[in-house]
């Protein structure tokens, strides 16, 4: 790393001298340099794609660093599993919490079950105070994640959901049910901002895409294991009544437990760091990330692309967060709200009230809608596992706006032939699968989207703000808008709530067929530059 003064002619040896310098400087293994602007110089307005500018002043030190072309250019390695098995494997846990604690609600209300409460409370007060957590601690958190860095809140969101999740298995009154599934909750919005702020900057950008899908996917892995968990742990043959639903989330923490064991290795953002003013620690630890590559690959890695130069600043405020992401950004703003509020009235009008509509119209026993979900579930997972290349491949724009566009098709057709009276409990079923192979992979990429179209030292933030409005919108909707159409045991009604949830899904995918960022293969900076940019010394 080079670190020059205000001008080469102040050290004795004019301008031969500091070209020389530079010439050095390039031949180290790092592009970093620390320089000041020359005097006489505004480097207050930077110009970008999307017109951001700096608040820097003329004489903030700069750094020029090449880390996310080092990043961006390595090949698939041990390392990048590693990142997603440490990071992203929570979203497992979180499908199977979820699922589960629907599933027990009747179990819970039994006497027996040593805790005095009833279903109508697990799966109203609990819910909604799970969601009002997880939004909370979506923005809490994100705020925290973009200031103090991404490793220490991914270590710290993780903790605060297992050992909420640990004391609601030992519940003994309704308020401690309550208090912690607030809590965990609270945990699990602080884990959305922060590992998909994580994984983004962590990830190469020929493979952002797929791997953020499968990652915000694999929450439907849970939700298989916790359908088919809650069958076994829920039979009194093998756990008494006031035991099996306890080790359920018993069961959760042991599992986060071992993902904090391999979420320790996961180092801090390199971006994070150079952003920050930490560029030769940025440096020194891309270097052993690449160290350990060229080992495993037994070839020397391509050279880097690019260089980018910023101001570091330790903080950015929250008016110019807001300032940056709703108006300089406007249109992404736009496109980030109608992808998550087209998911969550998408999900709410075929999930919400499943149970109900199987039970009721096609006479389903309770206890064998965990069989139909477990299905459901899988239909959810294989959408993104197999559609997740093409975002990156044929693009962003193309992909959102097709999955968006084709999911709600189809369930405008469901909806059709459900009024109509042509399915039965097994082939409705199969056309939510297919509805939600293609609504899965729209919905995980409006998690990619907002993660990657914000500039660096806003996006947990954006991360967690556009969460927390998909979230309350699905936990708003879902009991105001779907509970009495999907329950009131009208055909009418239900095909009602399929075509509402159909029509926003449709909205969202024409909002980004118009507006999606063409992200695929690009590097984050490219996409949107920081707000500290600086032009290249």
């Amino acid at each position: 790393m080079k670190r020059n003064g205000k001008a080469g002619a102040e050290h004795g040896g004019g301008a031969a001298a500091g070209a020389t310098a530079d010439r050095i400087a390039e031949n180290r293994p790092t592009a970093d340099r620390r320089t000041s602007a020359p005097a006489g110089t505004t480097t207050d307005k930077v110009t970008t794609s999307d017109a951001t500018t700096s608040n820097a002043t003329s004489n903030t030190p700069t750094i020029t660093t090449d880390v996310p072309a080092r990043l961006d250019r390595l090949p698939w390695s041990r390392w990048h599993w590693m990142v997603v098995i440490g990071l992203g494997t929570v979203w497992i846990l979180d499908g199977l919490e979820v699922t589960v604690v629907g599933n027990i609600a009747g179990r819970l209300s039994e006497h027996g079950s040593g805790l005095p409460i009833s279903s109508a409370q697990v799966t109203g007060i609990a819910a909604a105070l799970y969601v009002a957590g997880a939004c909370s601690g979506a923005l809490f958190f994100g705020r925290l994640t973009d200031l103090f860095g991404r490793k220490k809140l991914f270590l710290i969101t993780l903790a605060v959901y297992l050992a909420a999740t640990a004391l609601t298995a030992v519940s003994f009154s309704s308020w401690w049910f309550f208090a912690f599934r607030f809590l965990t909750g609270f945990g699990i919005g602080g884990e959305y901002a922060a590992i998909n702020s994580a994984v983004d900057e962590l990830i190469p950008s020929a493979y952002r895409g797929r791997v953020d899908l499968v990652i915000n996917g694999s929450f439907w892995l849970g939700a298989i294991g916790g359908s088919l968990l809650s069958i076994v742990m829920l039979n009194t043959a093998i756990f008494p009544m006031n035991v099996g639903w306890r080790l359920t989330f018993a069961l959760g923490v042991v599992l986060g437990l071992v993902i904090l064991l391999v979420r320790r290795h996961v180092p801090e953002s390199p971006r994070w760091l150079f952003i920050h003013g930490r560029g030769e620690e940025a440096d020194r630890l891309v270097a052993s990330i690449e160290k350990q590559i060229t080992d495993e690959k037994g070839k020397p890695l391509p050279e880097p692309e690019g260089e980018i130069t910023i101001h570091p600043r330790k903080s950015i405020g929250f008016t110019e967060i807001a300032r940056t992401v709703f108006s300089r950004y406007r249109r992404r703003a736009i496109l980030g709200l109608a992808l998550f509020i087209g998911q969550a009235f998408l999900y709410n009008a075929v999930t919400f009230g499943f149970g109900a509509i199987l039970t009721t119209f096609f006479d389903v026993p309770t206890a064998s809608t965990g069989y139909y979900f477990a299905v459901m579930a899988a239909g959810n997972f294989l959408g993104p596992l197999i559609l997740g290349k093409l975002f990156d491949t044929v693009g962003r724009r193309i992909m959102i706006s097709g999955t968006y566009l084709l999911s709600g098709a189809l369930l405008f057709a469901t909806a059709w032939l459900f009024a109509a009276g042509h399915l039965t409990a097994t082939t409705l079923t199969a056309c939510w699968c297919v509805v939600l192979f293609f609504a899965s992979a729209g919905a995980s990429s409006a998690y990619l989207t907002v993660s990657e179209i914000f500039p660096m030292e806003t996006r947990a933030m954006a991360i967690a703000f556009f969460y927390a409005v998909g979230t309350a919108a699905g936990g708003i909707s879902g009991p105001l808008v779907f509970a009495g159409l999907t329950e009131s045991g009208v055909v009418a009604d239900t095909a009602l709530a399929f075509c509402i949830g159909a029509t926003l899904m449709c909205l969202a995918g024409l909002t980004a067929a118009l507006l999606a960022v063409r992200a695929e293969r690009r590097s984050l900076e490219s996409i949107a530059s920081p707000l500290s940019s600086a032009p290249s010394t």
